[in-house]
């Protein structure tokens, strides 16, 4: 009875650390997309981004989700911020604060993104307010991967071509200067 116990307690004590991490890890990426959309320079908005998306990941595999928290890392740290930094590096946007453009514009972002977020909460709490996700099919990973790799290869080998042909562009232009 003890060791049915005991086994009992360890897994109560794994399960309050995952929702522990859990709210950390969320803790974290609610701060860093704060951050995203308020701090002035285009490159630390970026790197903000890299660390909600690596967020993101770690959520991935605390849901057991390891395909998809690897593909996360790959496909949106790994391309999509190097290719969101060449775009900004290749603009020569300005990365200063512009405070005439902000100052003017700051009352309707935050009343759209207010509206926004309400119409969006509103949303999820009315379609999914008596549904309950249960999840007993181990494999979903394994189907998710066998399809990408059988089925949508030609697709999936279209857009790494893609991204290797804007990054190839991307130093090319940037060479000619």
């Amino acid at each position: 009875m003890s060791a049915l116990f005991a086994a009992a307690s360890a897994d109560a004590d794994i399960y309050v650390a995952q929702n522990v991490f859990f709210g950390l890890i969320a803790i974290t990426m609610i701060w860093a997309a704060l951050r995203v959309v308020t701090t002035s320079n285009v490159v630390h908005a970026a790197l903000w981004l890299v660390v909600v998306l690596g967020g993101v990941a770690v959520q991935f595999l605390f849901l057991g989700a390891e395909f998809v928290a690897v593909t996360q890392v790959l496909v949106y740290i790994g391309a999509v911020i190097v290719l969101f930094l060449f775009g900004v590096m290749l603009t020569r946007a300005s990365m200063g604060a512009d405070e005439s453009v902000a100052r003017e514009k700051r009352t309707m972002a935050t009343v759209t993104a207010v509206l926004l977020f309400a119409v969006m909460a509103v949303a999820l709490i009315d379609s999914f307010e008596d549904v309950r996700l249960v999840i007993d099919e181990p494999q979903s990973t394994t189907l998710v991967s066998d399809s990408i790799f059988s089925q949508y290869i030609v697709p999936f080998e279209a857009v790494s071509v893609l991204l290797l042909a804007a990054l190839v562009g991307a130093i090319v232009v940037a060479r000619r200067d």
